[in-house]
């Protein structure tokens, strides 16, 4: 299963949409780029594999794995990127600015019923994550 992540860089955050077969899925939040910089900055641009993770906090989400020099970067819910994010990736069905959305748990809970049970039949899930524009040039 291929995933897409388009981003739009601005200062204050990274906005985002998450395309499967070409088809929205849902949009994204994230914390600006700072150069791949632990816990302030968006992870860089490429192709990561995704595998199902449960926790108490977040319940079931989704690890970004083998990010060079980071770990631990899931995708779950938040609303605000500069406040609730350390490098992870949340989805939301409504952008509201920068960095900002709403409804993120209704967000992930449509990408968890698109592709959480692609492990089970034997299938990997990968999300390549491009830029679509920087808004600050």
């Amino acid at each position: 299963m291929e995933l897409k992540l388009i981003r739009t860089y601005f200062l204050e955050g990274t906005n985002g949409k998450i395309l499967y077969q070409d088809r929205l899925i849902t949009y994204t939040i994230e914390l600006p780029w700072k150069n791949n910089q632990a816990r302030v900055s968006c992870i860089p641009e490429g192709r990561y594999e995704l595998v199902k993770r449960w926790s108490l906090k977040f319940g079931r989400h989704l690890q970004v794995m083998n990010v060079s020099g980071r770990e631990y970067i899931l995708i779950h819910p938040a609303n605000e990127a500069l406040r609730e994010l350390k490098g992870c990736i949340a989805p939301v069905f409504f952008i509201t600015g920068a960095g900002k959305g709403l409804r993120s748990r209704m967000a992930l809970k449509r990408l968890i019923t698109l592709v959480y049970d692609a492990p089970d039949r034997h299938k990997q899930i990968f999300i390549t994550i491009k830029k679509d524009h920087y808004e600050f040039d």
